[in-house]
């Protein structure tokens, strides 16, 4: 696996619009909500609290309506709240996979979409991709349905439902149809179990150590998430590994396969997944967002 390449100094892809501070008077002008929000940051500027999965919500709310033109944007309580200057990093990241305009000939296709949609409403409004999308959710695919028809997106983001809950681009796509790009941010954690320690370290490392806890006691993480979000059988290892296997028996599916990897101890053994499917090219596209590191794992087929 060639090495990565290095980071701008400032973490985010030098193409992404969320770069720098928050511009909170712009955010707080296109959602008002937000302003209930707002604290003083104890260095300079203003913030909110990371901790507390509404203020999250509502920052995340704000950057799609201020920076991205969207006329609504929620989800259903307790889904995955996704940061949105991560997301968009991820787009900028593989956009540069791909030659110029090659996405607007072909779609991109995203495994497990979830309820708020947004990889495809940001590569829709950033880069002007079309997509298909999936999730094992009927829930989430039609909140998903409701942003869309609001947004005036339906005719360039297309839903699928996903029945099989291990299956990945398998009952998705149909025959023939091609790619320009996949797309993909898996369940980390294997289990429940796994999962709620997992919160239980983010909200140390954010400094709310005994946290927000639900009804029955289990600590509330800042950016929410439903079962099937947060965790599948194999965890993260396994969800790749599965994606790998399907990929190899269909490589002309994509041009190029990727997936977002949270723990780069995965990474040697998703290598040797590859060489033993005889991927053609593999490489990792490191990401950063503060102190938050992460990274694709991008890998394609003889042509």
């Amino acid at each position: 696996m060639p090495a990565a390449a290095p980071l701008p100094p400032d973490g985010l892809h030098p193409r992404n619009p969320h770069r720098g501070r928050y511009d909170f008077p712009r955010l707080v002008a296109a959602l008002p909500a937000l302003a209930a929000h707002v604290r003083p940051h104890p260095v300079e500027g203003e913030t909110i609290d990371f901790a507390d999965p509404a203020s999250v919500l509502a920052l995340n709310r704000a950057l799609l309506l201020a920076h991205h033109g969207l006329a609504r944007w929620d989800l259903p309580p307790g889904a995955l709240c996704p940061p949105v200057p991560g997301r968009a990093d991820y787009l900028c990241h593989v956009a540069e996979l791909l030659p110029p305009d090659s996405a607007t000939d072909l779609p991109l296709l995203e495994i497990g979409t979830g309820a708020g949609c947004i990889y495809p409403l940001l590569g829709a409004r950033m880069l002007g991709w079309r997509f298909v999308v999936s999730d094992i959710s009927p829930e989430s695919l039609r909140w998903a349905a409701d942003l869309l028809a609001a947004n005036a997106l339906a005719d360039r983001i297309e839903l699928r439902l996903q029945p099989e809950p291990l299956a990945v681009f398998e009952n998705v796509v149909r025959s023939g149809e091609r790619f320009a790009l996949s797309i993909c941010n898996p369940p980390f954690h294997a289990s429940a179990t796994e999962a709620e320690a997992g919160t239980r370290r983010k909200l140390r490392n954010l400094g709310a150590v005994a946290g927000r806890r639900d009804a029955r006691g289990r600590p509330v993480l800042n950016f929410g998430g439903r079962a099937h979000e947060l965790w599948c059988p194999g965890g993260e290892l396994g969800f790749v590994d599965r994606m790998i296997a399907e990929s190899a028996r269909r490589p002309g599916l994509c041009s190029w396969f990727t997936c977002l990897i949270a723990k780069s101890a995965h990474l040697p053994l998703l290598d040797d997944a590859l060489r033993r499917v005889s991927a053609a090219e593999v490489r990792v596209l490191p990401m950063r967002h503060g102190e938050k590191h992460s990274r694709i794992l991008a890998w394609r087929f003889p042509v």
